[in-house]
């Protein structure tokens, strides 16, 4: 028996605990001398004077790395044993053993210290209520921790220089493939490929993602993905499956590294967070065959922002919605440069509650919508009345180009679900029919796969049947279409307000409003390009004291009344110099007539 000078018969009333582990699954079975090691530690209690039966081996962390106390429950179990002073010793073949971050390293030996538990590795015994012992277990543990800094960084480094080269091997989206010699190449199942660019085109036509899951929804076809082994499978699509297509900049031809950041929150528990394309890492352009080239996708990626929704966090417009403000996403405030909300009382208005929401002063300004929408129509009008759009022949090559695109979609996923059953049905003749389990499992596939084939040819036919023949117009309908920029206003009623909307985002990207006097609004238009129109607009008040001309008005009303001027011949000569009505553009005898 080999017993230590800081071994006491106090400690030895106590359990000895082996805590044993190792830092990843695969450890336990490459590593297996080290697993022996560590479990070898039982015949060192033993010797230090433990009985078998008073000696515990804690070994259910195995697999799981000592950075973080967090997920490791044997070692929470170990500091609740300690904590109730059951444990004379802790035996760990190595502190590296126990834990790898000072944060929980020294409040181990405080409560060891505390509790009068002794700590003993491979090396020697160590009391941490003592000086000297606890400055030595102090050292290892900077050291482990240091040490495990030193190899992640290491690796890291090798890591990074190789991703600098675009050489590293990382997870490719369904589409690209590595041949045997490692090379990049796009999948060579043309229903992948043309599936891919269908999203891209798709995308760019309507501009959301979720008008391409409808779009695909409507024609019954599935998008390819990876499963869980890395095969592609056909599923139903979902907006995230979209997203995550147009998103990943593999498919512009470019290797990225670093597209997320890792977020260690003080609990312990660690999270991804995405980052902004200005903020990736590292990114190698053209090292991929690309779907789509590098502007297209970072077109994609404004506009997928854009048409985030929470406009008045992100400065981002969202997609045009059905609401009854026209400009809604695209106001700013001229006071303090907030992006303003929309707000639906009895009528629409614009309002500015960003200083509001952060500091509690009062609102910035709030603009009656329908006299500033109004004002950036008629803008709209005038900018598009001179312009000549052949409208009826793009929409014709535009349905024809559509069309076309199904139809490929269609017939490829029709040739796959064919061979898928053809397939099936060899599988189902070759098996024995006397094996039974088998032979009605690939019966029950051969059917599935029939069944898929006969919806296929059913979407198909339907699809055929919606075709319809593009119409002759006469001459006279071709000029009309021609001329779409001048009878655009005579049309303009019969659009949705999401059509509204989406029409004068083609032109407009934003509207300044500054409400320079109660009843004026300084209006600046900004077109796309840069070019701008700024105009004063009136805007309706609750009472004649509110207009700014009131007094002047008030002068010119006793003056023209002690002429023996009738009211209708003062209102149209108040309306000629200028003056309005709160609710009107022109001077009213009675209230009741509004913008």
């Amino acid at each position: 028996m080999n017993r230590s000078e800081l071994v006491t018969p106090q400690h030895l009333i106590r359990k000895a605990v082996i805590y044993i582990r190792q830092s990843h699954p695969n450890s336990a079975i490459s590593h297996q001398e080290s697993l022996r090691l560590q479990y070898a530690l039982k015949q060192r209690a033993i010797n230090l004077g433990w009985s078998e039966e008073g000696i515990q081996i804690i070994d259910s962390d195995l697999g799981l790395t000592a950075t973080s106390a967090q997920h490791r429950e044997g070692f929470k179990e170990l500091v609740s044993q300690v904590t109730a002073r059951q444990v004379g010793i802790i035996l760990s073949y190595d502190v590296t053993r126990l834990s790898r971050n000072c944060s929980d390293w020294y409040p181990l030996l405080d409560l060891c210290g505390y509790t009068n538990c002794l700590i003993a590795d491979h090396d020697s015994i160590y009391d941490p209520s003592s000086p000297n012992g606890r400055l030595l277990l102090g050292l290892k543990g900077q050291l482990s921790e240091l040490e495990l800094h030193t190899i992640r960084a290491g690796m890291t480094a090798g890591l990074i220089n190789k991703a600098q080269r675009g050489e590293l091997a990382l997870n490719l989206p369904v589409g690209l493939i590595r041949d045997e010699t490692d090379k990049v190449k796009k999948d060579p199942n043309l229903e992948i490929q043309e599936r891919i660019k269908l999203i891209f085109t798709q995308f760019q036509k309507l501009m959301s993602a979720s008008k391409v899951l409808r779009f695909l929804n409507q024609n019954e076809l599935h998008i390819p993905r990876h499963d869980r082994f890395g095969d592609v499978v056909w599923k139903k699509p979902t907006v995230a499956a979209i997203i995550s297509i147009l998103k990943n900049p593999a498919y512009a031809g470019a290797f990225v590294y670093g597209r997320t950041a890792t977020i260690r929150q003080p609990n312990g528990k660690v999270t991804q967070k995405r980052l902004d394309l200005d903020q990736w890492k590292i990114m190698v352009k053209d090292k991929y065959p690309a779907y789509i080239n590098w502007e297209t996708f970072e077109q994609i990626q404004a506009q997928l922002a854009d048409n985030y929704a929470a406009y008045d966090r992100n400065q981002s417009r969202g997609i045009p919605r059905r609401g009854e403000a026209l400009l809604h996403g695209m106001v700013y405030c001229g006071e303090c440069g907030h992006k303003m909300l929309v707000q639906y009382k009895k009528s629409p208005r614009y309002i500015c509650n960003s200083l509001r929401q952060q500091y509690g002063v009062p609102v910035c300004q709030f603009i009656p919508a329908q006299a500033v929408d109004a004002q950036v129509v008629a803008a709209f009008f005038e900018v598009l009345s001179p312009v000549e759009l052949d409208a009826y022949q793009r929409a014709m090559a535009a349905q024809k180009e559509n069309l076309g695109l199904i139809d490929t979609a269609l017939e490829h996923q029709l040739q796959r679900l064919r061979y898928e059953a053809q397939l099936a049905e060899r599988q189902f003749r070759r098996v024995d029919p006397d094996n039974r389990l088998v032979a009605a499992e690939l019966e029950r596939r051969w059917e599935e796969a029939l069944r898929a084939l006969k919806q296929a040819e059913e979407t198909i036919l339907k699809h055929q049947q919606r075709i319809e023949k593009p119409m002759e117009l006469s001459a006279e309908l071709k000029a009309a279409f021609s001329a779409i920029g001048e009878h655009l206003p005579q049309l303009w009623e019969q659009f949705s307000r999401k059509h509204q909307k989406a029409l004068l985002r083609c032109l407009i990207d934003k509207v300044v409003v500054h409400r320079c006097k109660r009843d004026t609004l300084q209006l600046r238009i900004v077109w796309r390009g840069g070019d701008t129109t700024s105009q004063k607009i009136p805007i309706p008040v609750n009472s004649f004291a509110e207009l700014s001309g009131s007094k002047e008005m008030e002068r010119i009303i006793l003056d023209q009344s002690q002429k023996g001027k009738s009211d209708e011949d003062i209102a149209v000569h108040l309306t000629a110099l200028g003056h309005r009505s709160p609710q009107s553009l022109k001077v009213l005898l009675h209230a009741g007539e509004n913008f």
